[in-house]
């Protein structure tokens, strides 16, 4: 899943300082918090691209060529998985992965209703029927709900690893059988592992997303599939360059949908460094829930998210949930915090789906979800102190709501 929204942008967590006391009535006055704030990453990356890019306006080698193939290597060995293909974008990686693997109009593919639209884009893109499905408490496609959205027709289902962990892509393995493909949507979750396997190395066929805000993101668009399949690949390969391999050979109808040089050179700079900063994302997530426990230890109405049993979650995003949003984010946004909602409304409710004739109560708990969800500011280098003064507004916003 990719997004162009401005509110975007594996090791266990280490201990962190005790949390200061999270119940002051009112903020003290504090400096605007971003929502996503890339300076610390760039600075950290800058000489090594520009010795990298020098190098590649020597050659004039703009696209695919030696930079991408290697960071092609470098993501699949990262990943886990045989073959990386390098493509333009997030959605081109769902939509060229999707029909690598065979999928195309008449077929069915099952995707969490609670994802971004772009999954269900890539879907429709291929001409597939579009068949959205229930979530957990933890955001992620519920199996048992696949299982009852299933017919002749099912050709694929799409786990979203959203928000930084990793879908039940073994689980789903079993309910739809060894028949049904099992799409990995990884655009936010490079580095998150459950269950023994890596993002992107757990399905039969992946995509991700390489825009700016991800956890590994390039100076631009950017994309890959990943598969354990050499036909896969290849014809990956063919699609993302009009249909073929070699110049002027069109085997079929692809796209013109290319990683540049550039951006695998960004890529494999920031890969170098991509466990160390989700590192300082799993210790901003581990200092969240500490502050949270005690500010709201009396107070229910704020559920934090976390990190589930046999996974290593990579906290792309922290995403609580509040039955008062609006003026939740009417007091952030009073006090300098960026914020952001992910996703406002599930796929099958959205005007680019409503011809396919779908209802509200399809997906209830997502569509339960979509009211309630909040995003808080995350990214390597948040500071304790920051992170504190959006726990103090919260409690301050929420408990401002609850009657006493």
């Amino acid at each position: 899943m990719t997004e162009t929204t401005t509110a975007t942008p594996a090791v266990a967590p280490t201990a962190v300082p005790a949390p200061a006391p999270a119940t002051i009535p009112v903020a003290p006055p504090h400096s605007p918090v971003p929502f996503l704030d890339l300076g610390v990453q760039t600075a950290e990356v800058e000489a090594d691209v520009r010795e990298r890019w020098d190098a590649i306006l020597r050659t004039s080698g703009f696209v695919l060529g030696p930079d991408v193939e290697r960071f092609e290597r470098e993501f699949a060995v990262y990943s886990g998985v045989r073959h990386a293909i390098g493509v333009g974008n997030g959605t081109d990686a769902l939509e060229i992965g999707l029909r690598a693997a065979g999928i195309g109009p008449g077929d069915e593919v099952i995707v969490p209703a609670n994802t971004f639209f772009a999954t269900a884009e890539a879907v429709l893109r291929c001409g597939a029927l579009l068949v959205p499905a229930d979530v957990d408490d933890d955001f992620l496609i519920d199996p048992e709900d696949v299982a009852g959205r299933m017919s002749a027709r099912t050709r694929a289902v799409v786990g979203v690893h959203l928000y930084g962990q990793m879908a039940p892509v073994a689980r789903l393995r079993e309910v739809v059988g060894p028949d049904v493909l099992v799409v990995e949507d990884a655009a936010q979750s490079q580095g998150a592992s459950r269950d023994g396997a890596r993002s992107g190395g757990a399905g039969d066929v992946a995509a991700t997303s390489f825009y700016p805000g991800k956890n590994l993101g390039a100076f631009g668009d950017g994309g890959a599939v990943m598969t354990p399949s050499d036909d896969v690949a290849e014809r990956a390969r063919r699609l993302r360059n009009h249909g073929g391999i070699n110049r002027y050979e069109h085997l079929e109808v692809g796209a013109n949908s290319r990683l540049d040089s550039l951006q695998a050179a960004v890529l494999s700079a920031k890969l170098t460094r991509l466990d160390a900063w989700n590192q300082q994302r799993s210790e901003a997530a581990t200092r969240y829930g500490a502050l949270i426990a005690e500010a709201f230890a009396d107070v229910p109405e704020l559920v934090a998210p976390r990190e589930l049993p046999g996974a290593t979650h990579v906290w792309h995003l922290y995403v609580v949930r509040t039955p008062d949003r609006p003026a939740v984010s009417a007091a952030l946004s009073a006090a300098g915090i960026g914020h952001g909602i992910h996703y406002p409304a599930p796929v099958h409710l959205l005007p680019a789906t409503e011809h396919l004739g779908f209802r509200p109560g399809t997906a209830p708990r997502a569509e339960a979800h979509a009211d309630q969800i909040l995003s808080l500011p995350m990214f390597p280098g948040i500071t304790a102190d920051q992170q504190e003064h959006v726990v103090r507004t919260l409690h301050d916003a929420v408990t401002r709501r609850v009657p006493r």
